[in-house]
């Protein structure tokens, strides 16, 4: 038997129906989509006391909004504070509402095999922001932000792209909290 003729024959006794499943679940996400808000109001912004800093979400999967892959929130930071130290595969971009400071990024190597390999940059390499600026850090990056402004708060939008997670590369490490987060 030719090697085209194996593969061609149904050789399974098993019976499915994953596609039918997937046309069904289209049309019922479709219809769900239609519920879900186009515009979350500041009050169904919840915020966070968290180990990377104060949040506040306004945007993320929990929000029954109609944001399919973008978690976003804006962070504040205290005077001469900084955030915790942490590092995910996602990219982000943050956008600098108010303030101005610097933030420190480790560079990571990263070895994809059988497993992940990491290894980071033994030196930060630093960055200068203020009011307007946008950050770009890249995937695996360790970073940090930091306000320099002794008088007042820094405050700026944060962005990723949360398909990442759904495609099993979620992974998020805190290395550092933020020193002024107290866990409830």
């Amino acid at each position: 038997m030719a090697r085209r003729d194996v593969i061609q024959k149904d050789r399974s006794t098993k019976q499915s129906s994953h596609y039918r499943k997937r046309l069904q679940s289209a049309a019922e996400q479709k219809e769900r989509a239609e519920s879900l808000k186009k515009v979350i109001k500041p009050d169904d912004m919840p915020y966070e006391n968290s180990p990377q800093g104060h949040l506040t979400h306004i945007m993320n999967e929990d929000l029954n909004a109609r944001f399919y892959s973008v978690d976003a929130y804006i962070q504040k930071l205290p005077p001469n504070a900084c955030s915790g130290k942490h590092r995910h595969v996602a990219e982000e971009c943050i956008y600098i509402l108010e303030g101005k400071g610097f933030d420190l990024h480790w560079d990571a190597e990263v070895e994809l095999t059988d497993r992940y390999h990491w290894s980071w940059a033994k030196e930060p390499k630093r960055f200068e922001w203020e009011t307007g600026d946008c950050i770009y850090i890249p995937p695996n990056t360790i970073h940090q932000h930091f306000n320099a402004d002794e008088s007042n708060p820094a405050r700026f939008i944060s962005a990723t792209n949360r398909v990442y997670r759904h495609i099993g590369y979620g992974d998020i490490e805190q290395l550092e909290e933020a020193p002024d987060y107290k866990p409830e």
